[in-house]
């Protein structure tokens, strides 16, 4: 099962951004619950963020040195056959249909 791993709101700081020093795990890594994932730094604290759930990073969505607000992903892990694709836009057709050129009324 696929996860995306957050920026959390550091316990009490009332930060709105966290900044990424650096990436303790590369893609393609595997990892367990509570394996250091990413050193983090808000105005106030620096903190190494865990990892919420096992697997294998499968994605690095933020990269050292970004500010990436709270509530915004960092990274996704995952099984290796975990599709990274989002889900579809409301409106989106499936591969193969067709569309009419008539209106109805």
């Amino acid at each position: 099962m696929l996860t995306t791993v957050i920026v959390p709101k550091a316990g009490g700081v009332t930060s709105t951004k966290a900044i990424v020093v650096r990436w303790l795990k590369r893609e393609g890594d595997t990892v367990q619950p509570g394996d250091p994932l990413v050193e983090l730094e808000t105005e106030k604290i620096s903190y190494e963020l865990e990892s919420p759930a096992a697997g294998t990073l499968l994605k690095v969505l933020a990269q050292e040195t970004a500010e990436v607000p709270v509530g915004e992903p960092l990274c996704h892990i995952g099984d290796k056959n975990d599709s990274l694709a989002g889900p579809k836009k409301p409106g989106s057709r499936k591969s193969g249909s067709k569309k009419s050129g008539r209106r109805t009324r």
